[in-house]
Order: C-alpha cells, then structure tokens, then sequence
C-alpha cells in the first residue's frame, strides 16, 4: 500500500475496529481514493455495498449513491461523510415531474438514470447506467421513452435506438456541461496525437468529436487497455488523477481546468474519520420501507435486463 499519513491510518484502524466498509467514487480526492476498500462508479459501488459482509458502510461520493446503496442493502447502516454532498443533476428531477409526464405521455415508460433520488426512482419502471442504458432501453417493450434526469446522456442513447421515441426534462451535469466545442477542438490541436474519451453525460456536440465514449469506469479502463500513450479526458478531474497515480507511464490531459465536482470534493479525510468515529445521525442514510420497496423495483429491473 502507499505511504499513508496519520489521519489515514487512524481511519483504517477504526475502520477494522468496527468492521466496516469504505467505498470511494473515482471523483473522490486520491488521499480517499487509496484508503478506500474499493473505488469505482457509483452503481458498482452499492453492488459492493450489497455483497460486503460487512454491516457498516462508508459511502464516500455524493448523496444519491449513498442512498442506491441503502436500497441494496436496507439491513446495513450507511453512512455519508459529508451529509452537504448533493448532485444538482439529481436535483433536477422529482417525482412529482415524473408523475406529471406520464399523464402526459401515458404509454411511455420512465427510464431513470442512477444518477437521482431515491423518492424518484421510485416512481419508475426501470434504471440504467451510463454504461448499460443503450442495452436498457433497448430491451424494453415501450415505443415512448421518459428518459430523466440526463438530457444529454438520453440523446446519446437515443442514437442507438432511433425507432423509439424519447422524451426528456432538461436535466444536466453542470460539470460535463462546461465542456464546449470551441474547448475540445483547441485541446485536440495542442495534443494532436492524444486519444480523445468523453463521457456521454457531455453535449452531444462535444461526443461526436470524441473517439472514445463511456462511463467513467469504461474510460478509466480504456486508457489502461489502449496501445496509445497520450489522453484527453472528457470527464471529472479525479480520473486524471487516479490514471497518473497508478499508470504514470502514459500522459492524460484534463480537457478543461472547470471539470472538477464541488460536491464531489466536499468529502475530505476529516468528514470520514469523523463519520467513523461518531456515527452521527446527520451521517445516517434514512429511506422510508415504503420508498425502499418502490424504489428497488426499477434497479431490480435494470439488474435483470442489464
């Protein structure tokens, strides 16, 4: 393992001491990434929340992943280190939204990115990643779409599937969303050989330009696979920072200096030691069984087609 300071220490000793788990988000900071028992997108992270044997879990991201890892597992306590780390995509959706667009849109069904409440979820028919919402949709019956929160990532997935009709909000990554055209073309010019990835979650102007497209997961591991040595990357800055942290033999270049999360960062080796040590109620992720039970249909749905 890396060199680690007292602070880490302290929470890895605590962290045995009462048997839990930590789980840290790619976008998290690399000082949290490397005392975390596992890192990775959100949605891999409540399955590994799901499979631990233990009964404590340590959600470091944002709280939408914290609860998806709470519909997993509603029998263990998870806990959230920073309770002020939101995601205003998330926001953007609610279920009264939904509820308005089915009467409007009767025989559509309502496609929920990961990416959202727990009171949303429950009001769909199914999740998806950004990693399998083309395979979702794709395999269900319906000819209309209600695709939420992501406007962006629902265009992209709308290609694949032209003879279905989408419906969307206008939902957003305000972090993607900072990437341009105008950004993406200069950055290619001043790297002319660097391999161009993307998350779909960017405007679709910006993922046409790109050679790769993908979850950050995927783009994570299309860096690591590929022959090629230089990259520009098109998502959160915590992806440039694990790949020159674990894989320094090759170059990566944030496209621009505005890709990084605020909420994603919140969390700091202080909030999680904290979050151990006391395991406040403000920390406690709280689902109502009613919302659990509603809420797990739509992930169960997307586990089973997905």
């Amino acid at each position: 393992m890396e060199k680690l300071n007292e602070l880490q220490k302290k929470i890895l000793d605590l962290k045995s001491k009462k048997n839990a788990v930590i789980l840290a988000h790619f976008y998290q900071t690399m000082d949290i990434q490397i005392i975390a028992d596992y890192a990775g997108d959100s949605f891999e992270l409540s399955k590994r929340a799901k499979n631990a044997e233990e009964n404590l879990i340590v959600f470091c991201g944002v709280k939408f992943m914290a609860e998806s890892a709470k519909l997993l597992s509603p029998h263990k306590k998870v806990l959230l280190p920073n309770p002020n780390a939101g995601c205003p995509m998330a926001d953007m959706v609610n279920p009264e939204i939904i509820r308005n667009l089915r009467k409007e849109h009767p025989n559509a069904a309502v496609v929920c990115y990961v990416n959202s409440s727990a009171e949303t979820k429950a009001e769909c028919d199914i999740c998806c990643t950004s990693s399998n919402a083309v395979n979702i949709v794709r395999k269900i019956g319906a000819d209309e779409i209600i695709f939420v929160p992501d406007k962006n990532l629902g265009a992209y997935v709308a290609q694949f599937v032209p003879e279905k009709k989408f419906i969307y909000i206008n939902g957003f990554c305000p972090i993607h969303r900072h990437i341009t055209v105008d950004d993406t073309i200069a950055k290619k010019r001043e790297f002319p050989n660097a391999t161009f990835a993307v998350h779909p979650e960017c405007e679709p102007d910006v993922v046409k330009l790109a050679d790769f497209i993908g979850s950050t997961s995927q783009i994570l591991n299309y860096c690591i696979e590929s022959n090629d040595k230089e990259f520009i990357i098109g998502t959160e800055y915590g992806v440039v920072e694990r790949l020159r942290f674990y894989h320094p033999e090759k170059k990566y270049y944030i496209l621009t200096p505005t890709l990084v999360c605020p909420n994603m960062k919140k969390t700091t080796l202080n909030d999680i030691y904290n979050c151990l040590s006391n395991e406040a109620d403000e920390n406690v992720i709280e689902l109502s069984d009613d919302i659990i039970n509603k809420a797990n249909i739509p992930l169960e749905k997307m586990l089973l087609l997905g």
